[in-house]
């Protein structure tokens, strides 16, 4: 093969970021320079590069050999608002419950990490298509629930950065607040506007009465859970923020066995939020609460992005949670 064929073979047409970032013209420029900052970045970091992974569908990722012979992994992100303090966030785990940085350039969106092997993700485990798991694994919800809530506790536990390094979730979430607000007047899509107030109401209140501020995961979810042989699992792919730790759990209690997938949805959830709260050493109502914030929250965006049904259905599952909750 030579060196240009090897080159087109780090970009295959068929990865899941060219068909994302090919459908918005910042998108579209990015990928236009995207093989030039692997090439630089390659060359600068001295990295023999394998064939790209796929999976993302706004970064270029792919395993790296070290100079000294080591794994690793590049990757290189469309620049954008959730992106940039990943470095950071990574950072200040250093290896604790996340995945340890190596190096990275700013500029670039250009990040160098530890390895994930065999990179056996927790949502992998949930499906059963990897048998694969770290050895003691248990497989059923309440033992993935366990062993997430450890590398939680990990990332809660980092020393948070300097003021002004990473978002803060209070801010974000008064921005969602304004924004789900805004579609509810503008697209009038029927929803309960008393529930749709309520979720405003709870993103803008929650991060304030928080007992404690933290680094964030952000985007802690099954499939962001990786198998390693450093640790058993570790944190990918964060989006990372200082504040409440009950913003955190949601999108894995979500996607961990699905709950609302049972015909008798409440008594599993209620069970989980119990189990998780107490591993983690928050309040299950506080958690219950974050619950219905985001969901209330992620139906507006449905909604705006043309699926108002899907809206519907994430209200009427905010709904039961919002009663669990007390709410």
């Amino acid at each position: 093969m030579t060196p240009r064929e090897k080159d087109d073979a780090l970009f295959p047409p068929d990865l899941p970021v060219f068909q994302e970032m090919g459908r918005h013209a910042p998108g579209r420029a990015w990928l236009d320079r995207l093989p030039g900052i692997v090439r630089d970045v390659r060359q600068e970091w001295d990295l023999r590069l394998g064939a790209p992974l796929y999976g993302g569908s706004c970064s270029w990722v792919a395993p790296a050999e070290l100079p000294g012979g080591g794994p690793a992994v590049l990757k290189v992100t469309w620049p954008h608002r959730e992106a940039a303090g990943e470095a950071t966030g990574l950072r200040a785990w250093d290896g604790r419950g996340a995945v340890r940085l190596l190096r990275a350039d700013r500029e670039r969106y250009a990040l160098l990490m530890e390895r994930c092997d065999p990179g056996v993700s927790l949502e992998d485990v949930l499906d059963g298509s990897s048998k694969d798991a770290p050895e003691g694994t248990c497989a059923e919800p309440a033992g993935l629930l366990l062993s997430a809530a450890g590398l939680l506790r990990e990332l809660w536990a980092a020393p948070v950065p300097a003021d002004g390094e990473l978002e803060r979730v209070a801010d974000v979430c008064a921005e969602w607040a304004d924004a789900l607000q805004e579609r509810m007047l503008r697209l009038r899509p029927g929803y309960d506007p008393g529930l749709v107030a309520l979720g405003a109401d709870l993103l803008r209140k929650l991060p304030g009465t928080a007992g404690r501020e933290v680094v964030v995961h952000g985007d802690f979810n099954p499939g962001n859970i990786l198998s390693a042989r450093r640790r058993p699992w570790l944190a990918i792919d964060p989006k990372p923020m200082v504040g409440d730790p009950g913003y955190d759990p949601w999108p894995l209690l979500e996607q961990v066995d699905e709950p609302f997938g049972y015909e008798r949805p409440r008594p599993v959830l209620r069970e989980r939020f119990g189990l998780l709260a107490e591993a983690v050493g928050e309040d299950p109502a506080r958690l219950l609460s974050w619950a219905v914030a985001r969901v209330v929250e992620n139906a507006l965006w449905c909604a705006d992005h043309d699926d108002v049904p899907g809206g519907e259905e994430e209200l009427a599952r905010a709904r039961i949670l919002a009663d669990l909750a007390g709410l």
